[in-house]
């Protein structure tokens, strides 16, 4: 069975990168309106729907960040159907429709890892994996978030090489992970799944010299001795 995924934050919800995108094509225009008036018109209509839907998108993310924002206690608070399909008689949406509605925006995207979650721990495997998956935004944590999740999917199918593989790269998306130290816990425990003691005892090593003070660490002695 699958273990529940640590809860993340409200803190962690990132503006979208496109406001640096936007600001910067802003100044663009502003640098070579000469230029563009120089040759033609149709140029400086390109650069204003590049301008226009760049905002919208913006604009997309921001309302993705403010439903998402009204969702996440009903989330911390363990209600993961109500979280998943939004709370009956009110106008809050939830994850599902988040991610429907704002998809390709950093918070829409940041949705599909909250409501993978909320499936993840109403057992819910096959629904949580898919938007695990589906997972297509810009910020680490989330990308490591993403593999870990399809992790623990092919582990409970038993595809431990797959997990492994999974959870090694979500240990490797980002060295500022607070989860890296159980990532790699996850992937040596695979890689001595396949047989691979080598690789298992290599993570386990690691854990023990650059995360010995981690909530995992006093687990590594247990499977190196299963490496041997």
């Amino acid at each position: 069975m699958l273990k529940k995924k640590k809860k993340i934050s409200r803190h962690h919800i990132k503006e979208d990168k496109l406001i640096t995108t936007f600001n910067n094509t802003l100044a663009f225009v502003d640098e070579y309106k000469s230029k563009i008036m120089l040759y033609g018109g149709v140029s400086l209509v390109a650069i204003f729907l590049v301008i226009f839907f760049v905002n919208r998108n913006i604009q997309q993310n921001q309302k993705a960040g403010l439903e998402l924002s009204r969702m996440i206690p009903i989330y911390d608070n363990g209600s993961y159907l109500e979280a998943i399909d939004g709370k009956l008689g009110t106008n809050l949406l939830g994850f599902k429709k988040i991610a429907e509605d704002y998809d390709g925006t950093e918070n829409g995207e940041i949705a599909k890892i909250y409501l993978a979650n909320s499936y993840s721990f109403l057992g819910k495997y096959e629904e949580a994996y898919k938007y695990y998956k589906d997972y297509d935004g810009s910020i680490d944590m989330y990308k490591a978030a993403s593999l870990a999740g399809q992790g623990d999917y092919f582990a409970a199918k038993k595809d431990f090489a797959k997990a492994a593989e999974l959870f090694n790269n979500a240990f490797n998306v980002s060295e500022l992970n607070a989860l890296n130290s159980e990532y790699l816990l996850k992937a040596g425990i695979n890689y001595l799944k396949t047989g691979n003691k080598t690789k298992a005892k290599e993570l386990f090593n690691l854990i023990k010299v650059d995360y010995k003070t981690s909530t995992v660490a006093n687990q590594v002695d247990k499977y190196l001795a299963q490496a041997e």
